[in-house]
């Protein structure tokens, strides 16, 4: 992200530049939209609603002017251009101001349009889809599209499990406008609260100079050690995460450090640069901001926003460790002394610039787990922000602090537009009961396997971050899979109870509906395998009242959390799997490697994405205690490192075939939900690989340096 600065020109791309009297009228309502939503954040004197309309007409007008229809070469030969991109934006506030002021008229008339009403509701979703064509590409306006036209005209004509009869055009209209999950609703609302209020407070952390401490924090922590370059890399990457809550952004301001300082060390290109997208894309697992995705579910699943940023830290930490342990086992296979000291020490680095990044973050953690609600923590942060600049080397003046609130309403452009936006479609999937027509499909293709069924979301998200932002693919695929998911994980409950024979008699008879000969069956105990078969091939109309009947509403408010946590954690995969892997192209650039091998290597690096939500699945790391989650994070670690090692085919030196086999399969035994037995008898087989390998016995066939 770039600074918005009075005077100076705003870069949005190198062919996308406002000068002149559009820059300063871009600076105004960038200014207007940061102090307006802070304002409200503290005295909400106007509805949720019309909250959301000026949040979305706001961004909807920035955008028209910082996403030209063509590329501003000159003024002049764009003048016409120009004219038509402000009369976009004036339209989709027009638009949508008129929807805001006739809502009661439109419900006295019995929520019968009239002409107005008609021609304002159709500029605002036109300009809408054309504006998020503009920011993000042409998924979400073709998913606009169908899904409108779907429940509007050609629902009625498709057979099988999509047949939908229709709602008439007007019906369509008002529920795009007014409906719960409609371009003004749920996740406008969160956009236009927790996402966009965190926005500010991270652009407030950077302009107070927050991020040259992370970075100075980075090399003091790891400079020295075996691969320190690309740990500080992990470290300050995951530091800045926790700033920006964005992959593209995280990769770009960090990765013009760390990637260089990567490859004078001795790292190849490619490698560099996927240490940087792996890292930054963790960046959004990273509690306390996590992304806009964390304020999204916490609204689709009604836990509270801090209990998700308590039990996301240490998986998010269990991310980073992978990362770090390719990074370490990489220096190791290609001999890399650590990096040369630069005088930075933790105290000089924490002396220079500490208070400005500590006290704000500290002052965050303490109001979300005093139970403040997360608006009033950004709000009071971004004071604490300006408050402990003070005591650093970059004091926050009125120009810095007017130039962080420009940065803030800049940088939230294309999220504030995507999300409003792509509630038009959430608002279809939940009207027309698509979501549940989609989880019904993957439950009927695993035949309730789990791992399947994960493995089905993972390709999924997959498909749709190839032309979806991350939070965007995150929203509309737990739209469509999570009550499959949580079903699913909740059913070992039900397992667990057939097999020890404990089912109640009231959820026995359940099974005189799809299974009677299996009655005789559930009064005694029975293999763990042969109750989860019977448990899978339930039909939906069984299985669900099953779970209501016997399942704690603790324990399926945690399958639903695990389930949603799932899904984000895959949604973030876009970010680093070719062949559109966003950061790490972004990461090629400056590292000026190819852009699909660093794509390649990316992917490589951030297995963790796809480890731990299976971790998530099959084991206590979110639903337990922090005894049960500490105990899976260790053994998480002994594994990670294990499979790493097998990877690639070193620890402390390099591995032969046969010793790679064994810390694979050691790995999988630590990661292997089946009892401490088993884990403790891996982790100690780890160990033991480590010791062996320290000491020169690469068994079999030494592997070659890649």
């Amino acid at each position: 992200m770039t600074d918005s600065i009075p005077g100076e020109v705003v870069t949005v791309s190198p062919t996308r530049e406002l000068t002149g009297p559009l820059n300063m009228l871009a600076v105004a309502v960038c200014l207007i939209l940061s102090v307006g939503h802070l304002y409200l954040a503290l005295f909400p004197v106007i509805s949720e609603f019309e909250r959301n309309v000026f949040h979305f007409a706001g961004f909807a007008f920035l955008a028209a002017l910082l996403y030209p229809v063509i590329p501003r070469d000159s003024l002049k030969k764009s003048r016409a251009a120009i004219a038509s991109d402000i009369a976009l934006g004036l339209i989709a506030v027009a638009g949508a101001t008129w929807m805001a002021l006739a809502e009661d008229a439109i419900y006295a008339r019995g929520v019968n349009f009239a002409p107005m009403d008609w021609i304002a509701a159709i500029a605002t979703i036109v300009a809408a889809t054309e504006l998020t064509r503009r920011v993000s590409g042409l998924v979400i306006p073709i998913l606009i599209v169908l899904s409108l036209t779907y429940v509007g005209w050609w629902g009625s004509i498709v057979g099988g499990v999509f047949s939908f009869r229709g709602l008439s055009w007007e019906t369509v209209l008002f529920r795009s406008i007014y409906g719960d999950d409609a371009i003004f609703g749920t996740i406008a609302r969160i956009s236009s609260t927790y996402v966009f209020l965190f926005i500010i407070f991270g652009s407030f952390l950077i302009r107070s100079g927050a991020g040259e401490f992370v970075i100075d924090l980075a090399r003091a922590i790891a400079g020295k050690l075996v691969g320190g370059p690309g740990l500080v890399a992990v470290i300050a990457s995951g530091l800045t995460g926790t700033i920006s809550g964005s992959a593209i952004a995280n990769t770009a301001s960090t990765g013009v450090i760390t990637i260089p300082l990567m490859k004078r060390a001795g790292f190849p290109a490619k490698f560099a640069g996927g240490v940087e997208a792996a890292s930054s894309t963790g960046g959004q697992l990273m509690p306390p901001i996590m992304g806009a995705g964390a304020f999204v579910m916490a609204s689709f699943t009604q836990i509270p926003y801090e209990t998700i940023v308590a039990v996301a830290a240490l998986p998010a930490l269990l991310y980073f460790l992978t990362v770090a342990f390719f990074v370490r086992i990489e220096a190791k296979r290609h001999d890399l002394a650590p990096m040369p000291s630069e005088g930075t020490t933790l105290w000089s680095a924490v002396k220079s610039g500490g208070a400005s990044f500590i006290i704000p973050i500290g002052v965050l953690i303490f109001l979300l787990v005093s139970g403040f609600t997360p608006t009033y923590a950004a709000v009071i942060g971004i004071g604490a922000v300006i408050a402990s600049s003070w005591l650093t080397r970059n004091p926050m003046g009125p120009r810095a602090v007017f130039e962080a609130l420009v940065m803030g309403a800049r940088s939230m452009v294309m999220t504030a537009v995507l999300l409003c936006a792509v509630g038009l479609v959430v608002n279809v999937i939940t009207t027309a009961g698509v979501g549940n027509t989609f989880s019904l499909m993957i439950a009927d293709w695993s035949q309730g396997n789990l791992l399947l069924a994960i493995v089905l979301v993972a390709l999924a998200s997959l498909v749709l971050g190839m032309g979806l932002p991350v939070t965007a693919a995150y929203i509309v695929l737990a739209t469509l899979s999570a009550p499959a998911l949580a079903g699913m994980i909740s059913d070992r409950v039900v397992v667990d109870l057939i097999a020890n024979g404990e089912l109640p008699m009231g959820a026995q008879a359940l099974f005189m509906l799809s299974a009677p000969e299996i009655m005789p069956l559930l009064g005694a105990p029975m293999p763990v395998a042969e109750a989860r078969e019977i448990v899978g091939a339930l039909p939906l109309e069984v299985a669900a009242p099953l779970r209501d009947l016997v399942v704690p509403a603790e324990a399926a408010l945690a399958a639903l959390l695990s389930a949603h946590m799932i899904i984000f954690w895959l949604s973030q995969d876009s970010n680093v799997t070719p062949p559109v892997a966003l950061a790490a192209f972004t990461a090629a650039t400056i590292a000026k490697s190819p852009p699909m091998a660093t794509g390649v290597a990316s992917w490589k690096l951030a297995k963790g994405l796809y480890i731990v939500p299976v971790l998530f699945a099959y084991t206590p790391f979110l639903s337990g205690n922090w005894v049960d989650a500490i105990y899976v994070f260790c053994f998480g670690v002994a594994g990670t490192y294990a499979l790493a090692g097998a990877l690639q085919g070193c620890m402390e030196r390099r591995m032969g075939l046969g010793m790679r086999v064994l810390a694979g399969m050691a790995g999988l035994v630590c990661l292997w939900p089946t009892g401490v037995v088993l884990n403790v008898a891996g982790a100690a087989a780890v160990i033991a690989l480590i010791v062996l390998n320290a000491r020169g016995l690469p068994f079999f066939a030494k592997a070659k340096v890649a």
